[in-house]
């Protein structure tokens, strides 16, 4: 894997790894951060409240039980980006799952190494010969955040591991030594793969950089405090246990929060961008992009609260905007730079609009492209400002320094130094 052009990491003479501008001193153990993709505090609260994560409890005690945000839009890739980079999109440039690629005048995942634009933490310390494992639920994160990894590093995700090989993963035989048969994509159990897998690579290899990201599945379908759910952190609170055993400092954080998003009745409520803008600027003329769209609709129907709109030529953008403000269900709508200063976006890789909705409505383009139908239980998803707020939670003290505003994408920045001993710096 060949690192990211144009970019560069330092390293001081005492080991300290300047990486994407933010300083990371050698951690003198094993670094873990587990990203539970699509947490709430809500979660690990109820299942705590209802006995059910017993060692969580007890780590929070004599740890640190904080809470921080996500970066925006508040989406998979996004998120582990800037968890892996420990910078927001504007500068690693992937600002959603899928996006609209002006230049090329195609809409793409934004799922390949190439639109990366700085270098990973994993990448970094694996080139000065720490050892790094990168685990994922999907397979659509495995590239981006394999990206740049040297040689003898470990990547790969739990919906592929009965492919892995030490060639191309760093790894083989997961599934032989976990004893996991190849979960379904959907399932609480390719989260758990994941787990099992972290804790078995951290007992053989003690590793220095470990990242272990999960799938919000059961999230996007059950609501905190039900059985599901509880059964599910109750998963997680055991091998939560096997990693603070192992002697790791475990930051666990989560890419977005999640909330309902239907009304009394458990009807999907939804603001279809696309119709709304076909009677505003002509049939057509105007591209609605989903950032959420991912392969796995199941989870969401590509229903989410964020979208960008490209205008055609000519079009009064302040007024549209003023008109789309006013529309049920929209919380907010930004021009491209006002997007960009308060969210910390790249210019270049959004829409001449910003469109967030409110709490519990999703944005969509046409009824005829979002079916969730099948779904059983009322839409659950994320994408805007209300599940921005996240879980940080440490299995050691932590006293951040005066000011400083707490984001998931801190996470390395925290364990790393709690690892070395030493406090935090603004």
């Amino acid at each position: 894997m060949n690192p990211v052009a144009g970019t560069t990491s330092q390293t001081s003479a005492d080991g300290r790894l300047t990486v994407n501008g933010r300083g990371y001193p050698r951690p003198g153990r094993p670094v873990v951060v587990v990203c539970i993709d699509g947490s709430e505090d809500a979660y690990h609260e109820r299942a705590i409240a209802d006995g059910l994560m017993p060692f969580t409890e007890s780590m929070l005690a004599r740890g640190s039980d904080l809470r921080g945000a996500c970066t925006m839009p508040s989406f998979t890739n996004p998120n582990n980006l800037s968890i892996a980079t420990g910078v927001p999109p504007a500068v690693h440039g992937i600002c959603g799952n899928y996006f609209y690629d002006a230049e090329a005048g195609e809409e793409v995942m934004m799922n390949a190494p190439e639109l990366l634009r700085a270098p990973t933490l994993f990448a970094a310390f694996s080139q000065t010969g720490a050892k790094v494992a990168v685990i994922t639920a999907k397979d659509k994160l495995r590239r981006l955040l394999g990206s740049g990894l040297a040689e003898g590093g470990i990547c790969f995700s739990a919906e592929k591991a009965d492919q892995v090989t030490l060639a191309d993963n760093g790894i083989e035989k997961v599934l032989e030594s976990t004893g996991f048969e190849l979960p379904s994509v959907y399932s609480a159990e390719l989260s758990e793969l994941v787990m099992a897998a972290g804790c078995d690579v951290l007992a053989r290899d003690r590793t220095d950089l470990m990242y272990l990201s999960l799938t919000d599945y059961i999230q996007h379908k059950h609501a905190p405090g039900s059985p599901v759910a509880n059964r599910f952190y109750a998963m997680l609170d055991r091998y939560f246990e096997r990693i603070d055993a192992l002697g790791a400092v475990l930051v666990v954080t989560a890419d977005h929060g999640m909330n309902a998003k239907s009304d009394a009745e458990g009807e999907a409520r939804v603001v279809f961008l696309s119709d709304w803008f076909d009677a505003a600027t002509g049939e057509g003329a105007s591209r609605v992009i989903l950032p959420i769209t991912d392969p796995y609709t199941v989870h969401h129907g590509a229903l989410g609260s964020y979208a960008t709109v490209h205008l055609p030529d000519g079009a009064d953008r302040d007024t549209l905007r003023e008109r789309l403000a006013a529309v049920e269900g929209v919380d907010a709508v930004l021009t491209r730079e006002q997007a960009c200063a308060r969210f910390e976006l790249p210019g270049d890789r959004i829409g001449d609009l910003v469109v967030i909705a409110e709490r519990n409505t999703v944005l969509g383009t046409t009824a005829a492209r979002h079916d969730i139908s099948g779904f059983k239980e009322p839409l659950r998803s994320h994408g805007g400002l209300t599940e921005q707020r996240v879980p940080v939670l440490v299995n050691r003290p932590v006293e951040l320094p005066a000011g400083h505003r707490l984001r998931n994408f801190d996470a390395y920045w925290i364990g790393c130094h709690a690892a070395a001993g030493e406090s935090l710096s603004a």
